[in-house]
């Protein structure tokens, strides 16, 4: 139980330690966003007029008062969930915006990530037992090739393929010419919008996972009670399953609740080659076009999904291995 209270302890100070720096960074930045927005509207060289920044701020909503009260209206808005207006999408506020891209993202990485994982997995712990083989140096050698690639330069690649060259899928947007539902003709048209990206992902996702199982599971061959359960006999694929592959998951249950918390961030660069309506691009536009309270909302939601990864699994730690638990007593 110490272990557990522990992990939550340090859980909630990290998490209030990332909400007050995503308060503060943004007030830290120069630049007000009134004043650019307006100097936008009325050009390049053009002579800013007070009275319209005043009004831009208050139409956006910016706060006002000493930084200890805007922290703590800042507390309150976000206890409800109210991130405020988008600069971008005005006049639509950011949970609407988020709220439109977020399912795309969700569903986009997390298949992608759970099929990384299970492949990656498996690859790894099959190549670590085969190692030596030529299986194993196939599969170490296409893994770090592969691993060596960009994301957006494979995406490049199957959009003139795949797209342009054979026409099979679209190469932009997230639907065409349905009507959004759940419905056959829409469901077919995003999941053919959305092969092109998945396909990017899973040819750099399941890397990690394929050479970090490997690695892991080779040095936990060579320990002794591997070499006691082949000693009594027991059949190799009890040996591989039930003691050196399970030791070796550890790693990658990390990797893979860390990976399920990227699915919040989307893949900025992808989502942005394909033009897909995720959070990856909104992040990017955001950034683009200094969307402040949109970047923060995303950010926050970001950092709070990695902090959560990481609480699930060392807790999972604890439950898969007790020696994680005693290590803390």
């Amino acid at each position: 139980m110490r272990y557990y209270l522990r992990k939550l302890g340090f859980f909630l100070l990290t998490l209030w330690a990332v909400v007050t720096l995503n308060f503060l960074l943004p007030r830290l930045q120069p630049g007000d966003p009134a004043e650019i927005m307006v100097q936008a509207l009325a050009g390049k060289n053009a002579q800013l007029d007070q009275a319209q920044v005043q009004a831009m701020r208050d139409m956006l909503g910016t706060p006002t008062g000493s930084l200890l009260s805007q922290y703590g209206d800042y507390l309150g808005q976000l206890v409800r969930g109210n991130f405020g207006v988008s600069y971008t999408y005005y006049p639509f506020n950011v949970t609407e915006v988020i709220g439109q891209a977020f399912w795309w993202t969700f569903i986009l990485v997390t298949v992608v990530q759970v099929l990384s994982f299970v492949i990656g997995v498996l690859l790894g712990a099959f190549a670590a037992w085969r190692r030596n083989t030529r299986f194993d140096t196939n599969v170490t050698l296409i893994s770090t090739f592969l691993g060596s690639l960009q994301a957006f330069w494979i995406a490049l690649l199957l959009i003139f393929g795949l797209g342009y060259g054979l026409g099979w899928f679209p190469t932009a947007g997230g639907y065409e010419q349905s009507t959004p539902g759940f419905n056959w003709p829409f469901i077919y048209d995003a999941i053919s919008h959305a092969f092109s990206p998945a396909l990017t992902l899973m040819i750099v996702t399941p890397i990690g996972f394929i050479l970090g199982m490997r690695n892991t599971m080779v040095m936990n061959l060579g320990e002794d009670y591997i070499k006691l359960a082949k000693a009594k006999g027991l059949p190799d694929r009890t040996v591989a399953l039930h003691y050196a592959a399970r030791n070796a998951l550890l790693p990658s249950v990390t990797s893979f609740a860390l990976a399920l918390a990227g699915v919040l961030g989307g893949t900025i660069l992808v989502e942005t080659v394909f033009d897909y309506p995720g959070l990856g691009r909104l992040m990017g536009e955001a950034a683009g076009l200094k969307d402040y309270p949109l970047m923060q909302a995303l950010m926050l939601l970001m950092t709070v999904a990695t902090l959560i990864a990481n609480l699930v699994a060392d807790l999972l730690y604890g439950v898969l291995d007790p020696r994680a638990r005693r290590a803390e007593q």
